[in-house]
Order: structure tokens, then sequence, then C-alpha cells
């Protein structure tokens, strides 16, 4: 079975060609139009800004994968048996684009569409490889399933019980892990994305250095909280010493002013201390290496995506934890979970490879290919988007 993914929820738009089956999943043709270069100016992703890229995008990356495809096989008027694409959760404005695409290309084409839920799509990440000796099949699912869904819009744990079937566990109460990572990035004057940055910087450093705390790890359910890592993150570079990669310091510029919406006046008290008792207050200010900041930092986060997912995992006899979201190309979270897993013989760790840990066209084909064998088909004129549908909404 052919079909074409669309995904534009956030800032790429990417589309991909795939042949699907019970037996495995080839990628056929794909294309990224990537708008990282734009935003990172902004420090972050401009929705507005973001609909129009998508908009100027589409049309021709498109066109470029169905030539690709056409091209390889010596047919131009073939078409995809299949047309999928991200109609929520995200930014409506990249979301409209891709939408008002593929129900244009249904009509046109008379193929039918199948309406997709973005989360659904990094759930089957895990189907595509990056070579057809890896072919992952359908069998490979073994229920029920755990999936960390961990990205810059989302941290969850979901629970699968089959295809289709999904039940929420837990989700963050603020800030997503992905938000947590770009957003400390910023304050080290890291170029946007900063996740991957920091991640890339920890490897040389020392994960001990700060004791940072590991917010709700301890909870007595599965959500997650890290606007509290962040503040903490936040005060602990204004008191306390560090130096970028440009071998500045990054304190000074944070005394007296303004930062992520945190005023540090010293005569309020409701903002001149973190709401923890950190081992630095009331000593001589640390003097930290760059590396052994964000290795600290990222060791927190990790610590208790870690700890709630083998929680969870053994409350719920799961047979199989699927890591998704462009978080889950983290190295030191992939590692820790495959220490993790050893702990649990009847269970096994599903990961994206790291190209399709991003968002991305072929995750979203992939993850249509059980609907429509179903024939779980929406008529191209009922199609609406929903930039806050939740995967496990019935």
């Amino acid at each position: 079975m052919y079909i074409l993914g669309i995904e534009s929820s956030c800032d790429d738009t990417s589309v991909a060609l795939l042949d699907c089956s019970d037996d495995g999943f080839v990628v056929l043709a794909e294309k990224t139009a990537s708008q990282v270069d734009v935003h990172k100016k902004y420090g972050g992703v401009v929705p507005e800004l973001a609909g129009r890229m998508h908009a100027e995008n589409i049309l021709p990356v498109v066109e470029e994968v169905m030539n690709e495809w056409r091209t390889s096989i010596g047919d131009t008027e073939k078409k995809p048996d299949v047309i999928a694409a991200t109609t929520g959760p995200g930014l409506i404005t990249g979301l409209l684009v891709g939408a008002e695409v593929a129900k244009n290309l249904s009509y046109l084409w008379n193929v039918p569409m199948i309406a997709m839920n973005h989360i659904e799509g990094h759930i089957h990440s895990v189907l595509l490889r990056s070579s057809q000796e890896e072919k992952f099949q359908i069998s490979n699912f073994k229920f029920p399933i755990l999936c960390l869904i961990v990205s810059g819009g989302h941290t969850e744990l979901v629970l699968m019980r089959d295809f289709g079937d999904y039940d929420l566990l837990g989700k963050t109460r603020d800030d997503a892990a992905g938000e947590a990572f770009d957003k400390v990035g910023k304050l080290l004057g890291l170029e946007y994305p900063g996740g991957p940055k920091i991640s890339k910087l920890a490897k040389d450093g020392n994960t001990k250095a700060i004791a940072f705390p590991r917010p709700m790890m301890d909870s007595d359910d599965y959500d997650f909280s890290f606007a509290g890592l962040k503040t903490a993150a936040l005060y602990w570079l204004r008191d306390n010493s560090i130096t970028t990669i440009q071998g500045k310091h990054v304190s000074p510029p944070f005394q007296g002013g303004d930062q992520e919406g945190v005023k540090h006046n010293t005569t309020n008290s409701a903002t001149a201390r973190p709401p923890l008792t950190p081992p630095w207050q009331g000593g001589e200010p640390q003097k930290v290496s760059l590396p052994d900041f964000c290795a600290t930092f990222e060791q927190a986060i990790v610590d208790v995506l870690v700890e709630k997912t083998k929680r969870a995992a053994k409350e719920y006899h799961v047979h199989t934890i699927i890591l998704g979201g462009g978080v889950s190309a983290n190295p030191k979270l992939r590692t820790e979970l495959q220490i993790m897993i050893q702990e649990m013989p009847q269970a096994q760790l599903l990961v994206p490879s790291p190209q399709y840990s991003m968002d991305n066209g072929a995750m979203i084909a992939a993850a249509a290919y059980m609907k429509a064998k179903k024939k779980e088909f929406t008529e191209w004129q009922d199609v609406v988007v929903n930039p806050n549908w939740e995967v496990y909404d019935k």
C-alpha cells in the first residue's frame, strides 16, 4: 500500500511516500524543508512565520517527493493509495497548510484521506528503519505498550492497548522536557534549538556537579513538571559562575534584569530566591564548567523520565516500551532506558532511528497504515484541524 504522509505541525515541512505492509515499511521518497535557520534568530518558533514558510515550502516538497517516486517506478501518472496528513496537535498556522494541501490532493486524485494525530506518528516512528535490511514488522509490536513521548511541546506517558487504543497515564503540568532543554539553552547563550547542543556539551561533563532538583520524580502519579527545574537553573546561573563557549560569564547579565519572565529584585522575597533550598545558598558561589552544568541539568531531566517510565512499565506489566518525540534522539536518555529495560526481561525497548526522531512525514504515513487497513478514512470536506487534539481522546 502506497501512502503519502504530510507533516507540518511545527517548523518542519515534511513529506514522504512509503510502501507499507505487515512485513515492513519502505521509505521510497522523502523530503523535509527545515525552518530552524529562520527561527533561531528569534530563539524559538514564531507561529505566524512558520505558517508562511509552510505555505511557501509545501507544494515544492510534495512535487519533489512525487517526482522522485514516479521516476523510480517509470510511471509519471502514478498516485498513492492513501494520503495522510497531521491535523493536530500543533501550531494551527502549520496544521492548516498541510491539511488543506492534503484535502486538495485527495479531491484532485480521488484518493482517500486520513487525518492523523501527530503524537500517534511519533509512536509509530519506530516502524521506520534507515535500511531495507532492518525492516520492522507489525508483529514486532507486543501489547500492552508503554509510550514515552518527549518533545518540545509534549512530555507524556501513554498506555497503548492495541492499535488506535490509547489511555493517558500522565503528562507534564507545565513545561515539556524539550521546552526546558531549549529554554535553558537560551539562558546559556546557545543557538536554538538548545536541547541538542546541551546534550553534546554534556558528554564531557560531570553529572553530579550541581545538586539540581528532580521535580515530581517521587510523586504517586505519572505526571511531570519541569518548570521548577528550569527556574532552579536560572537562579543557579544568577548566583554562580559558569563560562560559555565564547568565554563569557553567564551569571552577571541576569543580575538586576529580566530573563524568562522572572525579575531578580532582591527586595521581593517571592522572586529573590528559588522555591527550594539548594546547597549553594549561604556558601561561596560555585564555579562550574559549561559541560558540567549541561551534564547535571540533562541528568536531572533523564532521571525523572526514566523513573516514571520504569514505575509505569512495572505497574501495567507492559511488553513493549516505545520512546518517541524529538528528545528521543538524546543519547543519555536512550542509554538510561536501555539500562532500565535490562531489569524487565518480559519487555522490549523500541526507539526510532535518529533520523526519524524529529518531525517527519514518514512517521505520519506509517501511523496511517493501520487505519487504512481498517478503512478509517475521512472525507476531505469533513477534515478539520485541532491544535489541541490528544492522541487518547476517544
